[in-house]
């Protein structure tokens, strides 16, 4: 059964659900799984050297013949070589962020791509729909990784944008279920955009460890840091202890990059360096208590959805 609405019909999905593309778990086999299912999977491709995201579109597209996308930090330092290639293997679908949507839009859309840009204020979302983006992901303060500087949260962010803005709003942050999916609509939101449920699936290609550290993480357990670098939402262990102690210092931007280092994220969520590691999730993990396939993630997320729908208020 396909559920019709403007992002349903934009993406031509089964179901408003859409998985983001998060550095270091969202690879061809958790996008092509969302995708089989009747979501949109995406490949995050900010995590991966050129040759690197080529592999995964073309394993993607052996493993699935749904639509699938590809998310895109706009500040990727082999940014053009990335645009090459999604170009090259006709890539249906791109989300960017980290950003100026201006410059890569309209080479995207000549090339018959769907371009969605992500964004944290309704003034960023008309920027984003006056440089000719398909529609916006709205994302608000409580999402894992890299975050507003606003730290407005997606139950403010939802109506904002929507009232700001006439293409279709994807709401993200803060969601892992279908209660919380209905809720976003009820906002203004025209589908949901989840990124931490699914980093506990087998597919995703995070490290065990993080997944089991995910699982068993409660409220409180996930807070925003490194403001003065770039805002980012981590799982509270021994780097971000020194994260806090360095802040409480009062050390500059300079002395934050040096003890953030380099593959600071990549030696947490991928290799299960769970004290000395940058663990990016969001707050929703409160709320994950299992490792499932990802087809079970979307299945259940609907579920509860339809559930929640017939629900009297």
């Amino acid at each position: 059964m396909k559920f019709s609405n403007r992002i349903t019909e934009l993406f031509n999905i089964n179901y408003p659900i859409i998985q983001a593309g998060m550095i270091w778990a969202s690879g061809w086999k958790l996008a092509s799984a969302v995708s089989n299912a009747g979501g949109l999977g995406l490949i995050g491709a900010g995590s991966m050297y050129p040759d690197v995201l080529k592999e995964h579109i073309i394993k993607c597209r052996v493993a699935t013949d749904k639509p699938f996308g590809v998310n895109l930090p706009l500040l990727y330092p082999d940014i053009d070589q990335h645009i090459q290639t999604i170009i090259e293997l006709k890539v249906p679908i791109v989300f960017t962020s980290a950003g100026n949507p201006k410059t890569w839009t309209n080479i995207l859309k000549q090339n018959g791509i769907k371009v969605v840009h992500v964004v944290s204020s309704s003034l960023f979302a008309q920027k984003a729909e006056a440089a000719g983006v398909d529609a916006i992901v709205a994302e608000g303060f409580e999402a894992g990784g890299h975050n507003g500087r606003e730290e407005t949260t997606t139950m403010v962010l939802i109506p904002a944008v929507s009232d700001a803005v006439k293409i279709p709003v994807i709401a993200a942050g803060g969601i892992a279920t279908g209660r919380q999916m209905l809720a976003a609509m009820i906002l203004g939101a025209d589908a949901v955009q989840i990124g931490s449920r699914f980093v506990c699936t087998p597919e995703a290609s995070s490290h065990m460890s993080f997944k089991e550290a995910i699982i068993h993480a409660n409220e409180g357990d996930t807070m925003l840091s490194l403001k003065k670098v770039v805002p980012v939402r981590l799982l509270k262990n021994l780097f971000f202890d020194k994260v806090k102690q360095a802040e409480l210092r009062g050390d500059d931007v300079q002395q934050l990059k040096v003890l953030l280092g380099k593959g600071r994220a990549k030696k947490g969520m991928f290799e299960g360096d769970l004290n000395e590691g940058e663990l990016e999730i969001g707050q929703v993990s409160a709320l994950i208590k299992e490792i499932k396939p990802a087809a079970e993630v979307v299945k259940e997320i609907w579920n509860d959805f339809e559930n929640a729908l017939q629900k009297p208020i």
